[in-house]
């Protein structure tokens, strides 16, 4: 065991005293905190105790002296802290690694002075670090180019991870081991540059007790992004980048495997906190969802047991644990205890390849882990020196040897170290090694400039050096390793961030392997920074397959993501598109709606044209229409060839037979007119549908009306003295017809020219499909050609009505009435059919319409003559028709 000594007493007026450091949170004696506190109660006791008592002291001193006509001498009070290792040297570089890694604290009465703090828990990997020091230091002695004539020492102390320990180890490297100072208390410092610590918290501590004397420390660990800060910390360097690209990296790492749901644990100190937080946002940047962020302390159980509980609890199965190297030992041993395992663990290059980790029942927990790492030692002969050269020529209780008392003194600080003296095999997986080597070599080469050495003249030895130059020398450090690194330190004092993807697997005797499977590269361009061989990666808890870490399934193609009220972004429902809506994409945000003449599929996860709807020949409702259509085209011809046959037959020429063949010729126009509705509209087709229908239908109610007035006309002839068929004879009936016909031409030639029907594609009827129509173009137009066929109708019905009751044998006007009476309730009912069916039904009730009604006139006018014609020929004759008509008159 190593016991330390108190350099001063302290003691508090107060049992309650509190600090803050670096924004850290806020602790209380109540809480155990004694290591602070004795920390707090040293700086007041400087402040209070010596600003009083000893300035009194001093000057009673000062008087005295001058009285007996002596220099001022200062003397250190108790006695001065002695390193762990030294090595006198022209000039002197000073370290500070935790050894040791926990402290066991003495009662804190504040009454008396405290019994010294005792180290335990040797720390291998620190031991290391104070080796490579020493190693490098010593290879540096043997150069002949770098400090020709200069010799370099070294005093490195053990903190024992206690942030009061490191400051007191800084206190003792400015004021060096002389008991007394001549001339006051301004002198040199003890050291020319400080390397250390390995973790950031002690580091903030070493820097800021050094930093107002300017006396340059280079970590080879600490990452905590808050040392960046120049202002803050502007004689700091360090040999390895900020935890700002790792925690970045980390976010990169987690978002390539998928992972958006993950817990995070850190350290309650300034890197745990800082990484973390920066971490926190890159993760949002990414789209990852932290289900829980905890912290804890090495000195605050009942946090570590909330975490433990929470990491329980959780059902993120990846865990991001950026935490120091002590607090991960502490971490990993309670949560085996509660028999954790099944997480995939994240760590950082603090931990991932710690050898301490590594115990028969770690790897259940910690097999699998994925994390980022500084690179192996790649320090040639370093193996062989932790073995022999350093028990030789470093320990005091090696050097001084026999069994004096000395010997005896010197051997009881080192007792722990003794086990490991044979033992080399942790060397091979040691990392920080080389941020250790380029930090020493750092210093070395700002001497070098600093000194002005030569390899033949040496170095100016008599210089006197101030630790701030040291400071601007560093700033321009740019040199070469052996090992072929290039060593220089940006704007911040840090250098460029690389990172080895280190993965725990087991080897094939058992043993646990740190297998590197990618890396991280800050200095390429975006996009190559990171690489990763996915296919050599074991994953948590040993297993082969990677695990899953979300709060939902990914939504796939054709649904959309709908937060879930309450709970993180990653938390969502998925929730099918919208008809007309589609997302070709896993986890879409929103549903993106189809262009207009596209729609959804039923998969709704891409957009298809829309079916185009119109009424076609091959259809069946077309193929119906289509059939009635050229069945009244063929019935109507057959008629007009019977009535041909018979055309000298009574029955036939009766009412004017001409007015008969043009009536039946205008029906079977109207027949073939349907045609035209039918099949895919375009612009010819719609022009000619309209106009066809609107000027066959007039024709055929033009003859009809003719036939009407024929027989109004007739009955009148027959009366005495009447001449009114001379008035309308077959000129007038072919003139009236064709004046008739010619002003529904006339209608549809000023519709034609000004606004004529056009095809157009209407997709607001139905949202999955397009209806193909053709628009009325001037609906003015439309109307005006149904509203003089409705006309000419009307006033047909109106005459066939007044002519109904005439002689039957000579009267066709009750047939026309029945017909025109077809005719109208047929179009009457059409409108509101036509205005309210939906699609290609509008273009086939307009089609019934016209069948309908064209059925109408056929059936009612000629199937009585056809009937006489065919099946009663007897009744065919001049004789019946007038010797009724005779009769009757009588």
């Amino acid at each position: 065991m190593q016991r330390n000594r108190w350099t001063t007493v302290c003691n508090c007026r107060t049992t309650k005293c509190s600090y803050t450091v670096s924004g850290a949170d806020k602790m209380d004696t109540e809480h155990g905190n004694k290591e602070v506190v004795l920390m707090f109660c040293l700086i007041r006791f400087m402040k209070q105790w010596m600003a009083s008592v000893m300035f009194f002291h001093v000057i009673l001193l000062f008087l005295s002296l001058f009285a007996k006509g002596e220099k001022p001498l200062c003397n250190i009070m108790e006695s001065p802290e002695y390193p762990l290792l030294s090595k006198d040297g022209d000039v002197t570089i000073g370290g500070a690694f935790s050894i040791h890694s926990s402290v066991m604290m003495p009662s804190m009465l504040f009454a008396e002075k405290p019994e010294p703090l005792i180290c335990s828990s040797l720390n291998l990997r620190e031991l290391r670090f104070a080796q490579v020091m020493i190693f490098v230091i010593e290879e540096i002695n043997r150069d002949s180019s770098l400090l020709p004539n200069i010799s370099v020492g070294y005093r490195i102390y053990d903190n024992c991870g206690s942030r009061f320990l490191s400051m007191k180890a800084a206190m003792a490297l400015m004021n060096g081991q002389e008991l007394t100072a001549i001339e006051g208390c301004s002198g040199q410092a003890g050291v020319q540059a400080i390397i250390g610590e390995s973790e950031s918290s002690p580091t903030i501590v070493l820097s800021r007790t050094t930093g107002p004397f300017k006396i340059p420390v280079v970590s080879h660990a600490a990452t905590c992004e808050c040392l960046s800060s120049r202002t803050e910390y502007p004689s700091f360097f360090r040999t390895i980048a900020s935890d700002y690209y790792q925690s970045r990296a980390l976010a990169q790492l987690v978002k390539h495997f998928g992972w958006s749901w993950v817990g995070a644990v850190n350290s309650d100190s300034d890197y745990g906190n800082n990484g973390m937080a920066i971490f926190l946002e890159a993760a949002e940047e990414e789209g990852i969802c932290v289900e829980y962020s905890e912290k804890f302390d090495r000195s605050e159980p009942a946090k570590l047991m909330k975490v433990v509980d929470i990491i329980t609890k959780g059902t993120a199965k990846v865990i991001i644990m950026f935490v120091a190297h002590i607090e991960m030992n502490i971490l990993v041993e309670q949560l085996i205890l509660k028999n954790v395992t099944g997480f995939q663990m994240i760590g950082v290059e603090v931990w991932i390849t710690a050898v301490n980790l590594i115990t028969p029942t770690s790897y259940s927990l910690l097999g699998g882990s994925l994390g980022f790492d500084v690179g192996k030692s790649n320090i040639v002969g370093f193996a062989d020196y932790v073995v022999k050269e350093f028990w030789e020529t470093t320990l005091p209780c090696w050097v001084t040897g026999g069994n004096t008392p000395q010997a005896e003194n010197n051997c009881s600080r080192y007792q722990d170290l003794f086990p490991f003296k044979n033992y080399n095999e942790d060397v091979s997986e040691l990392r920080y090694a080389n941020n250790i080597y380029n930090g020493v070599y750092a210093v070395a080469h700002s001497l070098h400039s600093l000194l002005k050495c030569t390899e033949k003249q040496g170095c100016e030895k008599d210089q006197t050096i101030q630790p701030w130059q040291v400071v601007e020398s560093l700033k321009k450090v740019n040199f070469t390793t052996k090992t072929g690194e290039q060593v220089w330190f940006d704007s911040t004092g840090a250098t460029a961030a690389k990172y080895d993807v280190i993965n725990w697997q087991r080897g094939p005797d058992g043993e646990v392997l740190f297998k590197q499977v990618g890396y991280y590269d800050a200095s390429l361009p975006p996009g190559q920074q990171f690489v990763i061989t996915d296919k050599n990666i074991v994953w948590g808890g040993g297993k082969t397959e990677k695990p899953r870490s979300v709060c939902s399934e990914s939504c796939p193609p054709g649904t959309r993501k709908a937060a879930q009220k309450g709970r993180p972004v990653c938390c969502y429902d998925c929730i099918p598109c919208a008809e007309g809506e589609i997302s070709n994409m896993t986890d879409s945000n929103n549903c993106e709606p189809c262009p207009g003449e596209y729609w959804s599929n039923a998969e709704r996860d891409k957009c298809v044209l829309k079916v185009v709807e119109f009424l076609s020949f091959t259809e069946v409702m077309g193929i119906l229409l289509v059939f009635f259509s050229l069945f009244g085209t063929g019935l109507t011809m057959l008629v007009g060839i019977l009535f041909l046959i018979k055309k000298d037959t009574p029955i036939v020429r009766a009412n004017n037979s001409e007015l008969s063949f043009l009536l039946l010729f205008s029906l079977t126009l109207c027949f073939l007119c349907s045609l035209t509705f039918l099949g895919r509209p375009s612009e010819w087709s719609c022009m000619l549908r309209h106009t066809a229908f609107g000027i066959t239908f007039v024709l055929c109610i033009s003859c009809v009306l003719g036939k009407t007035i024929v027989v109004l006309m007739a009955f009148r002839a027959t009366l005495p003295g009447s001449n009114a068929m001379k008035w309308f004879g077959p000129p007038q009936q072919r003139l009236s017809v064709l004046a008739f016909t010619l002003i529904q031409v006339l209608i549809c030639i000023i519709w034609l020219t000004i606004l004529p029907p056009f095809p157009y594609n209407n997709m607001h009827y139905y949202k999955e499909k397009i209806i193909l129509e053709c628009r009325f173009g001037s609906a003015v137009g439309f109307w005006a050609v149904l509203g003089y066929i409705g006309v000419l109708a009307i006033l047909c019905f109106v005459l066939a009505f007044l002519a109904r009751k005439l002689p039957d044998n000579f009267n066709e006007a009750k047939f026309i009435t029945f017909s025109i009476l077809i005719f109208c309730a047929v179009w009457i009912t059409f409108i509101p059919a036509y205005v309210s069916s939906p699609g290609k039904f509008t273009v086939a009730v307009e089609v019934f319409a016209i069948l309908a009604s064209s059925f109408g006139l056929l059936f009612c006018i000629f199937t009585p003559k056809c009937y006489i014609i065919l099946f009663k020929p007897e009744l065919n004759t001049k004789k019946h028709v007038m010797g009724k008509t005779a009769s009757k008159s009588l």
